[in-house]
C-alpha cells in the first residue's frame, strides 16, 4: 500500500473512494488507477529536469489506456512508442507528436511511413537495416527522416533476464562496438537527419550504478562522433528505474538522474527519458473476489476471478505482487495460494501468501499498474477487464468490460 491507496475506516481505498464502491459499480476483475499517483511520479521527474533542456517520454506499452496517457500528455509529457498501433493510441489521447520517440527493432515501412507522416521528433533506430529501410521511405516521401541510433553499451543491468535489454545476447539495439561505423553510413544516407543517440539497458532496475556505467559509455563514443564530425541535438538514456513491489530499496529519481546530470552538464545536449513502468507501476491495483476456497492436504488454494490472462507477470517472470484484502478481516490467517479459473498449472497470481479470507472477500492485487491491462489475453475465451480511473472523489470508467460476443465478433464459419 502508499499514500493513494490508504486504509481507512477499515478498508482500503484508492484516493477517496472505497475499492469496495467500485467492485459494486463496475464489478470484478477491475483495474484501478490513481491520477494523483501518476501526477506525483511525473512530477517527481520534472522537479529534477527543472532548468534542464529535457523531456521525459512516458514509454507507452507499460500501460496504454487512453486516460493514462491523456494526464501525461496534459502535463507535457512526451511518449515512447514501439509500434503504430501506440502512435495512433498517443495521438488519440492528446500526444504532441513532437515529442514522440519510435523504438522497436521490427518498424515496418507502413509504420515508417505513418511516423513520419505525423510529424514525430525522432526514430530510435535499432540496426544497420533499418537505416536502409527508413532511408528509402523517406526518400519516397520527399522527407528527412530524423534519426537515433539505439546503442547498446554490453551494460549488466542485473535485472530479471526476460527483461534485459543491453547485453550483447540481447536483440536490441545496434553494438557499441560498431556505432560509430554506422553513424558514419547513416550520414551519407540523403533522407536521414542523425539528431541523436539513445540507450535503454533494462527495466526494473534497483541500481543506479549501471545507468552511469552505460552513460560512460556513450560519452565516449559521442567524443568520437564529434571528432569525425557527427553532431548530436539530443541523448536519450532510456527508462527502466525500477519500484518497489514486495521488499525492494527503490533508488529515488533524484538518487538516479543527479549522478547523471552531472555527467552531462555543459555538453549541450538535451536530455530525453523513457520511464514507464516507474510512472504507472504503483499506481494501479488490480481488484478481484474471491470465488472459492479450497483447502487440501499441500496447499491451500483461494480461487479468484482474476487470473494469469489478466495479469501475466506472476506466471511469466514469477513476480510479486502483493496481495492485500479490502477490507481485512480479524480472525486468524492462513497460508493461501491465489490463482485464477485458467486451465493451466501455471495461473496463479500469488503463492502462499499468509491471509484471513473467506468466499466472496475482495482483494486488492498491488503494484498492477505496469504491464497489467497492457499484456493481458482472452484466453479460455476471457472478457479482459474493466479499467476505472479515480480523480480524488470521483470514479471514471476509463475501459467498458468487454463482452464475450465482442471476442469473436471477428471471425466467421466455413460456408
Amino acid at each position: 500500500m502508499n499514500a493513494f491507496f490508504p486504509l481507512r475506516n477499515g478498508q482500503l481505498h484508492v484516493e477517496s473512494v472505497p475499492l469496495s464502491d467500485i467492485a459494486a459499480h463496475f464489478g470484478t476483475p477491475c483495474y484501478i488507477y490513481s491520477r494523483a499517483a501518476l501526477e506525483d511520479a511525473l512530477a517527481q521527474f520534472q522537479k529534477e529536469l527543472a532548468g534542464v533542456d529535457s523531456l521525459v517520454c512516458y514509454a507507452l506499452k507499460a500501460n496504454s489506456n487512453l486516460a493514462v496517457l491523456n494526464v501525461f500528455a496534459r502535463h507535457g509529457a512526451g511518449f515512447d512508442i514501439v509500434s503504430s498501433g501506440e502512435l495512433k493510441r498517443a495521438l488519440a489521447a492528446g500526444a504532441d507528436p513532437k515529442k514522440i520517440v519510435f523504438s522497436g527493432v521490427g518498424k515496418t515501412a507502413a509504420e515508417m511511413a505513418f511516423a513520419l507522416s505525423t510529424g514525430i521528433l525522432c526514430f530510435n533506430v535499432e540496426s544497420a537495416p533499418e537505416l536502409e529501410r527508413l532511408n528509402g521511405v523517406a526518400a519516397g516521401l520527399d522527407k528527412k527522416a530524423p534519426i537515433s541510433l539505439r546503442v547498446n553499451p554490453n551494460v549488466d543491468a542485473k535485472t530479471h533476464p526476460y527483461i534485459s535489454t543491453g547485453l550483447k545476447e540481447n536483440k536490441f539495439g545496434v553494438a557499441y562496438e560498431d556505432a560509430l561505423s554506422i553513424y558514419q553510413h547513416a550520414a551519407r544516407l540523403p533522407n536521414l537527419e542523425i539528431i541523436g543517440i539513445d540507450c535503454h539497458i533494462g527495466s526494473q532496475l534497483l541500481d543506479p550504478a549501471p545507468f552511469a556505467e552505460a552513460l560512460d559509455k556513450l560519452l565516449q563514443l559521442i567524443d568520437q562522433l564529434t571528432s569525425n564530425g557527427i553532431s548530436l541535438h539530443h541523448i536519450d538514456l532510456g527508462g527502466g528505474l525500477g519500484i518497489r513491489y514486495k521488499d525492494e530499496a527503490a533508488p529515488s529519481v533524484k538518487s538516479y538522474l543527479q549522478p547523471l546530470l552531472k555527467k552531462l552538464t555543459g555538453r549541450g545536449l538535451k536530455i530525453l527519458l523513457e520511464p514507464g513502468r516507474r510512472l504507472v507501476g504503483n499506481a494501479g491495483v488490480l481488484l478481484t473476489r474471491v470465488e472459492y476456497l479450497k483447502p487440501g492436504a499441500v496447499k491451500n488454494f483461494a480461487v479468484v476471478d482474476a487470473a494469469m490472462n489478466d495479469l501475466a507477470r506472476p506466471a511469466l517472470y514469477d513476480a510479486w505482487h502483493d496481495i492485500v484484502p479490502v477490507m481485512p478481516r480479524n480472525s486468524k490467517a492462513c497460508q493461501w495460494d491465489i490463482v485464477g479459473p485458467i486451465c493451466e498449472s501455471g495461473d496463479f497470481l500469488g503463492h502462499h501468501r499468509s491471509l484471513a479470507i473467506a468466499t466472496g472477500d475482495l482483494l486488492a492485487i498491488m503494484s498492477a499498474g505496469a504491464y497489467g491491462m497492457a499484456m493481458s489475453s482472452n484466453y479460455n475465451t476471457r472478457p479482459r477487464a474493466a479499467e476505472v480511473m479515480v480523480d480524488g472523489s470521483h470514479s471514471h470508467l476509463v475501459r467498458r468490460r468487454e463482452t464475450v460476443e465482442e471476442l469473436y465478433a471477428l471471425e466467421s464459419l466455413l460456408p
